[in-house]
């Protein structure tokens, strides 16, 4: 049984209301409970945190290597593109993670362009909605039976 983590950064809280057209209408809590049924499923255990403060991921990302998780799903929202301080933390723990995006950053607005994540990821799933973090999930789980 491994331990994943998904982090889930600024706004996502808000899903299924703000910018459907870009983020579909799926709510965090309804992405995260199929995320969770996939997990159980597979015998795996699933914690999920969704902050909208720095320090708050920085926290739960350090608090990651003394709970033993695996793999962390990680969804940094718009500090993708700002907080070195993160791709910091996520360097420090050295725990093999995955970076998802709902909406495919590379088709947005020239700011959105630039991940401070991409670089140090497994790898990248961005684009398909809330079907992004199943996709994750999947890789997550390969890469464990990989292993």
């Amino acid at each position: 049984m491994a331990k994943l983590l998904v982090l889930n950064g600024p706004n996502l809280n808000l899903l299924g209301n703000r910018e459907t057209d870009l983020y579909g209408s799926s709510t965090l809590n309804e992405i995260i409970a199929s995320m969770e049924k996939q997990a159980h499923d597979m015998q795996h255990e699933l914690q999920h945190i969704q902050d909208n403060a720095e320090v708050g991921l920085i926290d739960a990302i350090h608090q990651a290597k003394h709970n033993n998780v695996q793999i962390i799903i990680f969804n940094p929202a718009a500090f993708t593109h700002t907080s070195i301080a993160l791709r910091d933390a996520l360097l420090a723990v050295a725990i093999p993670f995955i970076e998802v995006h709902l909406s495919n950053i590379d088709q947005r607005e020239s700011f959105r362009k630039n991940s401070f994540f991409s670089d140090i990821a497994m790898g990248v799933i961005s684009g398909f909605g809330p079907q992004s973090y199943q996709l994750a999930m999947q890789a997550a789980i390969a890469h464990l039976f990989q292993q």
